[in-house]
C-alpha cells in the first residue's frame, strides 16, 4: 500500500482499489486510524505502520461513513476506540453492508486474519460542530449527509487537516447514494467550513488525491456544486446542450467511462 502524503504526523495511504485512502494521524500519546481498507495485505501495512511508529499509543478508529469499503478493516484494530456518527450507529442496513464485504471476499477468494463485523461505536457524533478532545487536540466534527445518510467531516485544526470521507474527490463526481438536497447542503456547509478554517490546507478525500491548499479545497467544493447544478438540469431541463456540458464537466474529474455511468445512476435516482 503506497503512501500518498506524509507530513506533520499525518500519513495518507492509498489502496490499489479505487484509489481509496486510509489515513493515520499521530499525536504524542494517541493515534487516529481513518477508514482502514481494502485488501488484507494493505490493512497489514497499516497495522505495521502503527506498530512501528505509534507503539503503545492509545488507538482511535474514525469511520467517515458506513460504506462497506470504509469499514472493511474494522476488525484489524480490536483495541481501538471507535468514532462515528449517530446515524452510523442507527444504520438499519448493517447486515446488507456486511454481506457486501462477504460477497467481495468470496468473489476474490480472500481470507482475512480478523473477524468481519459492523463497528461498535464508543464516541458518537450527534451534531455539527461537536468537539472531542484527543491527546490535548481539539477535533471538530460536522455531519455530512448526502452521499450516505451517516457521513461526517472531521477537522483537526492543529494538523491543518480536513478528513472529508467520500466527498470532494478530484477523480470522482458526487455519488449521491442518499439524497441530492442533503448533498447540496453538505457542500454549502463545506464552503462555510473552508471559510471558517482558513489555515486548513490539507483535505483528505475518500478516493483520489489530497488537496493541499485552502484555495484548491474551495475549487473542489465549487466543482461539485456545479456538478449538482448540471445534474438537476439533466433531470428537469434535459437538452443536448445540458448533456454536453455535463459530459465535459465530468471529464474534468476523469475520462474513466465509469463516471458517465455513475452520472446516469444519479439521474435515475432523481427521477
Amino acid at each position: 500500500m503506497k503512501i500518498q502524503w506524509e507530513s506533520s504526523g499525518v500519513t495518507v495511504f492509498e489502496s490499489s482499489l479505487y484509489r481509496t485512502t486510509s489515513s493515520i494521524i499521530g499525536f504524542d500519546t494517541s493515534v487516529i486510524i481513518v477508514d482502514p481498507n481494502w485488501l488484507p495485505n494493505e490493512i497489514e501495512t497499516l497495522q505495521h505502520f502503527v506498530s512501528k511508529n505509534h507503539t503503545g499509543k492509545k488507538q482511535f478508529l474514525l469511520f467517515t461513513h458506513s460504506d462497506y469499503d470504509h469499514i472493511i478493516g474494522y476488525g484489524a484494530f480490536p483495541s481501538a476506540q471507535v468514532i462515528a456518527s449517530e446515524l452510523f450507529v442507527k444504520n438499519k442496513l448493517k447486515n446488507k453492508i456486511l454481506n457486501r464485504i462477504y460477497d467481495f471476499d468470496n468473489e476474490y477468494y480472500i481470507t482475512r486474519p480478523y473477524p468481519i463485523s459492523y463497528p461498535d461505536v464508543d464516541i458518537i457524533i450527534t451534531t455539527s460542530g461537536q468537539k472531542v478532545n484527543i491527546d490535548g487536540h481539539e477535533i471538530i466534527f460536522f455531519l455530512s449527509p448526502g452521499h450516505t445518510e451517516d457521513g461526517i467531516f472531521t477537522i483537526i485544526p492543529t494538523k491543518n487537516c480536513w478528513i472529508a470521507g467520500d466527498y470532494l474527490s478530484n477523480i470522482e463526481i458526487p455519488f449521491i447514494d442518499f439524497d441530492i438536497d442533503e448533498y447540496e447542503q453538505t457542500l454549502t456547509s463545506a464552503l462555510r467550513i473552508n471559510e471558517d478554517f482558513k489555515n486548513v490546507d490539507l483535505l483528505i478525500p475518500g478516493h483520489g488525491d489530497i488537496a493541499n491548499s485552502n484555495h484548491s479545497i474551495k475549487t473542489r467544493i465549487k466543482n461539485d456544486l456545479h456538478y449538482i447544478e448540471l445534474l438537476k438540469k439533466s433531470v428537469f431541463e434535459p437538452s443536448i446542450e445540458v448533456q454536453s456540458e455535463a459530459y465535459n464537466h465530468i471529464i474534468n474529474y476523469s475520462a474513466n467511462p465509469t463516471l458517465q455511468t455513475a452520472h446516469q445512476k444519479n439521474i435515475q435516482k432523481l427521477k
